[in-house]
């Protein structure tokens, strides 16, 4: 694993797993703080939540998506960081 890309093992949207801790550890070796959580008190369409910060995002940056699914956080946050031009997948 290095500063421009983590070892996940492909995009969520190619049929691959994507490693949740692994993507959290590069996201915090880029400085990023990273909250993945599941709450089964909220009602079933957002169960999920993901909160990525800071870091190589930048200090104002603030991403928060409250989803179905663990896979559908994951999808939202990868297509995100893609968005901001930081991947994990960049080579």
């Amino acid at each position: 694993m290095d500063s421009r890309g983590c070892e996940c093992h492909s995009r969520a949207t190619e049929g691959a797993d994507v490693d949740v801790v692994e993507l959290m550890e590069w996201l915090a070796e880029q400085g990023c703080s990273v909250v993945f959580k599941a709450d089964g008190e909220r009602p079933p369409g957002r169960r999920w939540m993901v909160i990525v910060s800071g870091g190589a995002m930048g200090a104002d940056s603030f991403f928060r998506t409250d989803l179905a699914s663990a896979d559908a956080c994951l999808e939202a946050t990868l297509t995100h960081l893609e968005s901001r031009g930081f991947s994990p997948f960049a080579l």
